[in-house]
């Protein structure tokens, strides 16, 4: 039994961790959070072997989440999705597949995680690159290796004849 304000603990008395409900809204920043009507889900019999349990069972997870056209999306933050995940876009959605688990379920909590993670990393700002030059040292380094392989390719060739 818990105290009254006693922290509750996310495990289950049976130890595992609590699970997300796949119909709760998926928080991916501070400013964005996709409501759980807006993913598309798709269930397909998952490859390789397993016998009757992967003949039958649709475990594979095909998540969809249509970037280009969701209300739920800022649109700062869509002009800087769209070009981040420009090539991990079909048509303006993002589709991740997920195939790792035996279980459905399992497979549309990783397909949750990734798909909240990939948009994340999206939005995290890009540091921008500064500029930097070779030192003095490394400069004279490079020259004095140029000047080593141009004397060893020297020695490689003949001699020159002598025309008097």
């Amino acid at each position: 039994m818990l105290r009254r304000g006693a922290a509750r603990s996310p495990l289950r008395p049976s130890g595992r961790p609590t699970l997300p409900l796949m119909d709760e809204p998926l928080a991916v920043a501070p400013g964005l959070i996709i409501p759980a009507e807006e993913l598309q889900w798709r269930f397909d019999p998952s490859g390789g072997p397993g016998g009757q349990h992967a003949n039958k069972a649709a475990t594979r997870v095909e998540l969809s989440f249509d970037v280009a056209a969701s209300p739920a999306v800022p649109e700062d933050l869509r002009a800087v999705l769209l070009e981040r995940l420009g090539a991990r876009l079909t048509a303006g959605v993002l589709s991740l597949v997920v195939s790792e688990s035996r279980s459905q379920w399992r497979n549309r909590q990783i397909a949750r995680r990734r798909l909240a993670t990939v948009l994340a990393e999206a939005l995290h700002p890009r540091r921008s690159r500064r500029p930097t030059r070779p030192s003095r040292a490394a400069r004279l380094r490079r020259l004095a290796e140029k000047r080593h392989r141009s004397e060893a390719k020297h020695r490689r060739r003949p001699p020159a004849p002598d025309g008097d």
